[in-house]
């Protein structure tokens, strides 16, 4: 018999036979990993298996390639910060979602867990929160191997007047290079080169170049999988923060 513990981020609950679900948790250690709570449907367990909610799990399987079962314990819920606030619940349910088809299973991602962890306990902060999450889609494309260069421009290797990004390489653009290429490049507003606070405004804008990574680079490697609706609802959310 295999068994280990871990605290884990909990990305999604569902249907298993009569009253059994199975669960999709998020670890540092074990990263991206699934199992059978057993009774998960029962009044006593089913409040825990909200998504984001914080758990202590156990996982044990006979074999290391088997589905195997978790035993959990309430470690702290997100459920209250999400209900009553559209940016909140769009942002829970974007992050868990992206997360459940990106993340390689069972392997761990020590790095990307700590920056989720403290992206979903900022929820409910609606003056920070867009800004924390463009940070994070960002670092998820660094770990996924899709970052993109803002360092210098690609043509020319100076740093002046940034202000686009190739889809091709990632890498930044100048307006001096862009010439007649210019309307097939990505925009490079300074928020996603780091500079600084942004509106909202701007961070939907540098959303759209990360968003691009995100569907044609990061997710088409991994299968011919759409991105989460739930990443669009948390734009238009997103877009209309005054």
């Amino acid at each position: 018999m295999i068994e280990w513990r871990d605290e884990a981020a909990l990305l999604a609950a569902r249907p298993f036979g009569e009253n059994a679900v199975i669960i999709d948790v998020f670890s540092a250690v074990h990263g991206l990993h699934s199992g059978v709570v057993r009774g998960g449907t029962s009044r006593k367990i089913a409040p825990i298996l909200q998504p984001g909610a914080q758990l202590a799990v156990t996982w044990k399987a006979r074999l290391e390639s088997h589905l195997g079962s978790f035993s959990v314990e309430p470690v702290r819920s997100r459920a209250a910060a999400a209900m009553g606030d559209r940016l909140a619940l769009a942002g829970l349910n974007a992050v868990c979602a992206i997360l459940g088809i990106v993340l390689p299973e069972r392997e761990a991602q020590g790095a990307l867990y700590d920056r989720t962890i403290g992206l979903l306990d900022l929820l409910g902060q609606s003056e920070v929160w867009p800004l924390a999450y463009l940070r994070w889609e960002q670092a998820l494309l660094d770990e996924m191997g899709f970052g993109m260069d803002l360092s210098a421009c690609a043509v020319r290797g100076t740093n002046e007047e940034l202000i686009y990004v190739s889809p091709k390489s990632g890498r930044a653009v100048s307006r001096q290079a862009a010439g007649e290429w210019a309307d097939r490049l990505l925009p490079l507003p300074p928020v996603l080169a780091g500079q600084g606070d942004a509106s909202n405004a701007e961070i939907v804008t540098a959303l759209r170049t990360t968003g691009y990574f995100l569907e044609h680079r990061l997710v088409k490697s991994i299968g011919d999988r759409p991105v989460p609706s739930a990443r669009m609802r948390l734009i238009e959310a997103i877009a209309r923060l005054e």
